[in-house]
């Protein structure tokens, strides 16, 4: 006979600890919250120290019904929700609403869902942390504020369904800084000269670097030639040599924004998807005959420790996979250079070393192994030993110019023999082998390639670029990111072209406002501190009604100038040359989750819509009559296809190109991937490098 209820938030992890704690517990899943601030009012009493007004979520009261009547068939109530600020504040209002002392042992807290991990919790039973709910409540108010205030304001002044909020706003400002910066680049030319050598059978590269009495800048094709000049009819000679021993140490194990960032690197995944995919890990796998088990351990965190006991583990798991000597000295451990980092979990790791990817891989769907296995390298990588390569820098000698060709191999592999972490700008880190050259030794001369290039501007920010600028700015936590970025898509603000963000009129008018009459509120410095002041609300050490009073003093007097003086904007829709299919009126342009679409003019008595197609300059490869053009799929992915379907089916999602195969004569395609853009054949393995955008070469 059962004597204690469990109750967590979600059914799949009931499931899991169900199984781990026996016949004496009930488990049961309250699915999220059970309480919130209405939706259909403010809910906060601003004079009486912004007492928040909750109520219970619609479409929740059978749930609590059930977890009341379980109540009262046993002895103990734990609540077991989530180890943050949120679970905490799930317990306290499953806590009041079952009538329960929060200042009694009821709180279970756990990092993982594993066997042990939970009967230990189950061992040392604490109160609510009051602290933890109170930053909560602290941060919920904060956003009504903001959100609840200004939106009507914008609702009245521009247009309804808008809305801004204290990270989605400055998320927004950080994206259109970013274009303005673009947009305001002037691109500076510059050369390089290329010396492709060759020194007994083995061919590589070298990079013009000075002349021999001054450094020189190749800022123009008249330099070139210059020193094309003053290199003759001169053979290269190798005047120095300089050899040297590197160490490279692992990246650290994942916390919430690194994962998000590494799995938009390598996986592609959007930061809402990862967070998913991690729910489920973490939550638990069915694995045959061991049963549910959780794989992961809590993935919202922002600290970067490790227990001791799960480093033990995998000291002996490196030590008889991979050899002692891939062991480092000492256990590591890692300190974040963030000092807002809370440090209340591990990072995220695997629950245990032992379960390698391949030997789950049956049991999970492709998106959870692909997830798992990104997260298990990452952490054997990040207790691995440090990689040792051997780095090689030659300066050559040509007339009065010199060269240098730089090389590198790995001496001994450390963590990289398990992972490599990735970076924004999608390069792979190549190391270049040379020849063993030495000084006065004489090499032959294949080719020289002058190459004209430009400047770029700053890049745009792709999901993973724009988490990593949030978490260094300290703006939101480890669980805000991806719902903010998918906020400012579902409004309107941006929108995705190439996976990277682009900010919408909408988006900069809103924007506009906000700068106008709350400075504050996109004002990163004051954002982050606010964050900390949440931070210290956490910990105990400030008054979480006294942090509220002291944002609202100056946003009420925002607000007051606001409502006076922000002028109505009347949002007019560009209209377009093409004429509605249906009604004969024209359509308009309309901005979606992804990006603009056409629109008849005469909604909502005519509902018709069309994509907007983008013609590439290609003839469709199948039909030969057709045009191939840009579309885009119901989730909002670029393909291309003929504009004469469906009498021509021709699809694809790579970019096809005029130009034909020299092997078998089929057209190539834009083949995109971490190391940049190649032309390759669908029919053979043919394949070309794509020439960089402006480049353009001299005659030697």
């Amino acid at each position: 006979m059962a004597d204690s209820l469990v109750i967590v938030e979600s059914p799949a992890k009931a499931k899991t600890i169900g199984k781990y704690l026996g016949s004496k517990y009930i488990v049961k899943a309250s699915l999220g919250h059970v309480r919130d601030l209405p939706k259909s009012q403010f809910g906060v009493e601003i004079e009486n120290d912004f007492e928040p007004k909750y109520i219970t979520i619609r479409g929740k009261g059978s749930i609590l019904k059930e977890l009341k009547d379980a109540r009262k068939k046993v002895k103990h109530v734990y609540l077991a929700a989530d180890p943050d600020r949120e679970g905490e504040a799930i317990a306290w209002h499953l806590a009041h609403y079952l009538d329960l002392d929060e200042t009694a042992t009821c709180r279970v807290v756990f990092n993982e869902i594993t066997k042990q991990a939970v009967k230990d919790a189950f061992k040392t039973p604490r109160a609510i942390n009051m602290d933890l709910v109170n930053a909560q409540q602290a941060r919920r108010i904060l956003d009504r504020l903001v959100g609840y205030k200004i939106s009507p304001l914008l609702w009245k002044k521009v247009k309804k369904g808008l809305s801004a909020g204290r990270v989605q706003s400055v998320a927004v400002k950080l994206i259109i800084d970013r274009e303005n910066e673009i947009d305001a680049f002037i691109p500076e030319e510059y050369w390089s000269i290329t010396a492709k050598l060759n020194f007994s059978g083995v061919p590589f590269e070298a990079k013009f670097h000075s002349l021999v009495k001054n450094k020189l800048e190749l800022k123009n094709e008249e330099t070139v030639k210059q020193v094309l000049a003053s290199m003759g009819k001169d053979a290269f000679s190798v005047i120095e040599v300089k050899e040297r021993e590197r160490l490279r140490n692992p990246a650290p194990p994942f916390i919430t924004s690194s994962l998000q960032q590494e799995a938009a690197r390598k996986l592609g995944f959007r930061a809402a998807k990862t967070m998913s995919v991690a729910q489920q890990l973490y939550e638990g796998v069915e694995l045959g005959k061991e049963g549910t088990v959780g794989l992961i351990t809590y993935m919202r965190t922002d600290s970067t420790r490790i227990s001791p006991v799960a480093q033990e583990e995998t000291k002996q798991f490196i030590t008889d996979k991979y050899g002692a000597e891939f062991n480092p000295e000492q256990p590591r451990i890692y300190v974040r250079k963030n000092s807002n980092a809370q440090d209340a979990h591990e990072a995220i790791r695997p629950t245990s070393s032992l379960r390698t990817p391949e030997e789950l891989k049956s049991f999970m769907s492709r998106d959870q192994f692909r997830l798992y296995k990104l997260i298990w390298e990452r952490y054997i990588a990040s207790q691995m030993a440090s990689a040792i390569l051997d780095t090689l820098t030659v300066d050559l000698q040509a007339g009065e110019a010199i060269f240098r060709a730089n090389g590198s191999k790995i001496k001994f592999a450390g963590f990289m023999k398990v992972y490599v972490e990735g970076n924004d700008d999608d390069t792979v880190e190549e190391h270049k082998f040379l020849p063993p050259l030495t000084k006065g030794d004489a090499t032959t001369t294949d080719s020289i390639e002058p190459k004209q290039h430009f400047t770029q501007p700053p890049p745009r920010y792709t999901e993973a670029r724009l988490v990593r600028e949030l978490e260094e700015q300290g703006i939101g936590r480890p669980s805000t990111y991806a719902p903010t970025l998918e906020v400012i898509q579902k409004r309107g603000y941006v929108v995705i072209e190439d996976k990277k963000f682009i900010p919408s009129e909408l988006g900069e008018l809103i924007n506009q406002l906000m700068e106008e009459f709350f400075p504050e509120i996109l004002d990163v410095e004051f954002t982050a501190s606010l964050e900390g002041n949440l931070d210290f609300v956490e910990d105990g050490s400030r008054d979480w009604v006294k942090v509220l009073g002291e944002f609202y003093e100056t946003f009420e007097k925002r607000l007051e100038v606001a409502e006076e003086e922000m002028k109505e904007i009347e949002l007019e829709d560009e209209i377009s040359d093409e004429l509605c299919d249906k009604c004969g009126k024209h359509l308009v342009y309309k901005l979606g989750r992804f990006g603009k679409f056409l629109a008849c003019s005469g909604f909502p008595d005519c509902r018709n819509t069309k994509p907007i197609i983008k013609d590439i300059g290609v003839t469709c490869p199948k039909c030969e009559s057709g045009k191939v053009v840009e579309r885009r799929s119901k989730k909002g992915r670029i393909f291309y296809g003929c504009d004469h379907y469906p009498e021509c089916d021709y699809v694809s999602w790579d970019k096809p190109t005029a130009k034909p195969c020299p092997q078998c004569d089929t057209r190539l395609v834009e083949k995109r991937n971490k190391s940049g853009v190649r032309l390759l054949c669908t029919s053979c393995s043919y394949t070309e490098e794509m020439p960089e955008e402006g480049e353009h070469e001299t005659d030697d």
